[in-house]
């Protein structure tokens, strides 16, 4: 084929799909080439080879659609004034997130790494749970810390909130805290955990500024978070081993101030609505 054979084999290939298919196979392609008169006759290896270094037909990926109404905007922008404030130690921003981490236990002993050889594991193993990171991230001070809990309850996260008063930010005015909107993220769940009048004092000192719906990309703790996940072992058998390897990625990422260079204005944000969604933004 030529040059414009190849262009329209790769606009089939991301078309719609024939009925009755779930996606293009080489064979499709082929027969399709034919009936579209780009060629007489070709074989389903050409299209393959064709193919090889420009799409990859058959993979799909999920992604995060979000429909971008008044909500989504109000959220949004509300949440990149924040990353736009400067630094104050009365006033900290601090962005909230929660990850998983599988604990799993190795049931043979593998082999160490050497010259020549990759370090070897036995596909064989034991799952002993799950531990939930609870990732508090101040991006303007390079500062994170890591709360390591069972569940992921109400309960759980009020006392997350309580420690991020109390003991991380004893002296600050007012902590401004950017999260997603889950359910338990709420600030009832301090009652649920507290007195009121306990509950009350924590939720004088704390600022809630929730990501849109299907936005949870706008929290930088998010970020942070799939850089431990990258960082931790793979094979992490129990809570106390993955407490201690979970401080030593704190503690190097803390003493050189890590921070994350986010470049996402609400002015870029305005002009990405108003190129996708001009009903919205106008």
């Amino acid at each position: 084929m030529d040059r414009r054979g190849e262009a329209t084999l790769i606009a089939t290939a991301c078309s719609q799909v024939p009925e009755g298919h779930e996606h293009w196979t080489l064979r499709l392609l082929a027969g399709k080439m034919v009936e579209l008169g780009v060629v007489d006759s070709i074989s389903y290896e050409t299209i393959r080879r064709t193919l090889k270094n420009e799409i990859k037909h058959w993979q799909k990926e999920m992604w995060c659609i979000p429909e971008a109404s008044a909500e989504y905007v109000i959220c949004m922008e509300d949440v990149l004034d924040q990353y736009e404030r400067p630094y104050d130690g009365s006033y900290p921003q601090v962005c909230f997130d929660e990850g998983q981490k599988q604990l799993v236990e190795e049931t043979r002993k593998g082999y160490p790494c050497k010259a020549e050889y990759k370090r070897r594991y036995d596909y064989e193993y034991k799952r002993n749970g799950v531990r939930n990171l609870n990732m508090l991230y101040e991006p303007l001070s390079g500062k994170r810390s890591v709360r390591i809990t069972e569940r992921h309850t109400m309960v759980d996260f009020a006392q997350c909130m309580k420690w991020l008063v109390d003991e991380l930010y004893p002296n600050a005015i007012l902590i401004r805290v950017v999260m997603d909107n889950l359910g338990p993220h709420k600030p009832a769940s301090l009652y649920e955990a507290v007195p009121p009048q306990e509950a009350r004092r924590i939720l004088k000192k704390l600022e809630f500024h929730y990501t849109p719906k299907h936005g949870s990309w706008l929290d930088m703790a998010e970020i942070e978070l799939s850089v431990f996940s990258r960082k931790l072992e793979q094979h992490i058998p129990d809570e106390t081993l993955l407490k201690t390897e979970v401080q030593a990625i704190v503690e190097e990422r803390n003493s050189v101030h890590s921070i994350i260079k986010w470049q996402f204005r609400t002015e870029d944000a305005r002009i990405k609505l108003k190129e996708l969604y001009p009903s919205v933004s106008a």
